[in-house]
């Protein structure tokens, strides 16, 4: 999240995303959300491939999220990036082999479901891929820290 979003409620830091405060687009300064670089790392220890989608849809921009993922110790991991006129779902649909499951936000701030991956997903691959909606700006501390539990694990 945007640095100035630091200690905020949830519902503040969406706001200041909607409103396009000025922090919001200092990519470079951007700061985790709880402890998720912990829970990818211990992810990772368990074998879990870890790939990031970004926002961003140019190289310079992915740079930066290269830089903030390896200030804050996040596991290595592909970048994926939108190009063109590419909508989230275009960019996992091609990805090989495709994931097993993906942990997303709900975009509240962006559009909701019609900005999310898995919601626009072609229905064959909706059913070869686990998801897991978080609340935007909510964290992902409170998911399992077992990769067995989460792959259980019913959010709804």
């Amino acid at each position: 999240m945007h640095e100035n979003a630091k200690g905020l409620a949830r519902e503040e830091v969406v706001r200041q995303v909607m409103e396009g405060a000025q922090s919001v687009h200092d990519f470079a300064s951007y700061v985790p959300v709880g402890s998720a670089a912990k829970k990818l790392r211990q992810w990772k220890g368990q074998g879990a491939k870890i790939c990031y989608l970004s926002s961003h849809k140019d190289a310079e921009d992915v740079a930066e999220d290269k830089f903030v993922l390896k200030k804050y110790a996040f596991p290595d991991g592909q970048i994926f990036y939108r190009r063109n006129r590419e909508a989230y779902k275009d960019v996992v649909e091609k990805i090989r082999p495709l994931p097993d499951v993906i942990v997303e936000d709900d975009c509240e701030s962006i559009g909701g479901e019609a900005e999310m991956v898995y919601p626009n997903l072609k229905p064959e691959l909706k059913s070869k891929i686990k998801s897991i909606v978080i609340k935007e700006f909510g964290g992902i501390d409170y998911l399992p820290d077992r990769i067995s539990e989460l792959m259980k694990w019913n959010w709804k």
